[in-house]
């Protein structure tokens, strides 16, 4: 019998790059993937650290299929981590609709999080920024944290598509 996978962010990094998710500072590694996307989007809303957190965001926009494991993961988070998911994983949504015109992550939350959506992405990020200020209590500018997430993105999408490495 195997020990269980130790979730370390070092794990968290190598799995991003392992799918190649640049957003956090690391390198491609030597193996597959080794969590499921449910196990990776569970280890991500529940690290510590910000910055792993809000690579969920790049995650879904690089990975739209993921989209199936989320309504999964969110049955297994404690309440604060299952609200944080819902608002990256619905800034996902918008930022793919604003950035590419796609329709791949389905809007699973708007009604949960009291959001009337409307066809404007960008109307619709920043309604969801005003939401989470307030549901969490925070002071944090949400806007510009979703959007810094997008910014890293984009770059690396340009890069890949410099490289010839662009997945359609």
């Amino acid at each position: 019998m195997t020990a269980p996978l130790e979730i370390t962010d070092d794990l968290l990094v190598s799995e991003l790059w392992a799918r190649d998710v640049r957003f956090v500072l690391g390198s491609k590694p030597d193996r597959p993937p080794m969590l499921s996307p449910a196990a990776l989007i569970i280890a991500l809303a529940e690290s510590r650290e910000a910055r792993l957190q809000l690579s969920l965001i790049p995650l879904f926009l690089c990975h739209p299929e993921f989209a199936a494991h989320v309504m999964d993961a969110v049955k297994k988070l404690d309440p604060a981590n299952q609200l944080m998911l819902k608002f990256f994983y619905s800034a996902a949504v918008w930022l793919e609709r604003k950035h590419l015109s796609e329709h791949k992550l389905p809007d699973l939350f708007s009604q949960e999080l009291e959001i009337s959506p409307v066809p404007d992405p960008e109307e619709n990020l920043r309604v969801l920024a005003l939401q989470q200020k307030k549901m969490v209590n925070s002071r944090i500018n949400w806007l510009d944290t979703y959007r810094h997430a997008a910014d890293i993105w984009l770059k690396d999408l340009e890069l890949q598509k410099l490289h010839g490495q662009a997945k359609t």
